[in-house]
């Protein structure tokens, strides 16, 4: 598998993915960087959050779940020495919808953190990551 990224400015980068896909990265104005695009880190938790709910989408369908309205957010702490790493992550969960089937919602969490995430596997050996689940009644 070939991955290669290319740099295309002062700290700025283009990667071209195996599946020949762009994604941009930069550093912030501070760290060198004109802040043009995601840090790398900033991508690594996109990419925990983007792995979590691909998979929770996934599971609810297949359990026939379909009119809900969902999203992720994530707080997190990080070193304050280098290397700069996350040192906890809380993912928090957020549905919305009516009359919820709360058990299939944490379920599909579950499995998906437990089972299916590979993002989340790779992280948790170095990373404390905590989940938590949000429900918002919607007249939807």
């Amino acid at each position: 598998m070939d991955y290669v990224v290319k740099r295309i400015g002062k700290m700025a980068f283009h990667a071209r993915t195996p599946s020949g896909h762009d994604i941009h990265m930069d550093a912030k104005e501070a760290s060198g960087g004109d802040g043009s695009a995601p840090t790398p880190m900033e991508t690594v938790l996109a990419a925990l959050m983007g792995c979590t709910s691909m998979d929770i989408v996934a599971i609810l369908n297949k359990m026939k779940v379909e009119v809900y309205k969902y999203w992720i957010s994530a707080n997190y702490e990080y070193a304050q020495e280098h290397p700069r790493v996350f040192t906890k992550i809380e993912l928090v969960y957020h549905f919305a919808g009516k009359e919820l089937p709360k058990d299939k919602i944490e379920k599909a969490v579950s499995l998906s953190q437990e089972r299916y995430c590979s993002v989340s596997a790779m992280l948790k050996k170095a990373v404390d990551i905590t989940l938590k689940i949000e429900y918002e009644e919607d007249a939807t």
